[in-house]
């Protein structure tokens, strides 16, 4: 990791959040509540957040066919909202089942 990413890796916990907007998961109430539940967890902003993400095809439009596609991608929440959507950044499973 270069140090400009492990910088970019504490990002949301110095993010000051605007009511009523949400440019990060950070903004959310999901984390918020995460953070009260896990405290421990939370107090270290090193630790990695992960968000994993499916979304489920038919690559032959059939919904009869025996064949269909998950594709399982892992997205690091730590860094910005201009960083953890790039590609360098996603991870992305692959395989057949």
């Amino acid at each position: 990791m270069s140090p400009r990413t492990a910088e970019n890796m504490t990002w949301h916990q110095a993010h000051h959040a605007v009511d009523g907007v949400m440019v990060h998961p950070s903004d959310g109430e999901a984390w918020k509540r995460f953070n009260s539940v896990h405290s421990h967890f939370s107090a270290e902003s090193r630790n990695v957040r992960l968000g994993l993400c499916t979304n489920g095809f038919n690559p032959f439009g059939s919904f009869a066919a025996p064949y269909s596609c998950w594709p399982v991608i892992l997205t690091v929440y730590n860094l910005p909202p201009g960083m953890c959507m790039r590609p360098e950044f996603m991870y992305e499973a692959r395989g057949e089942i």
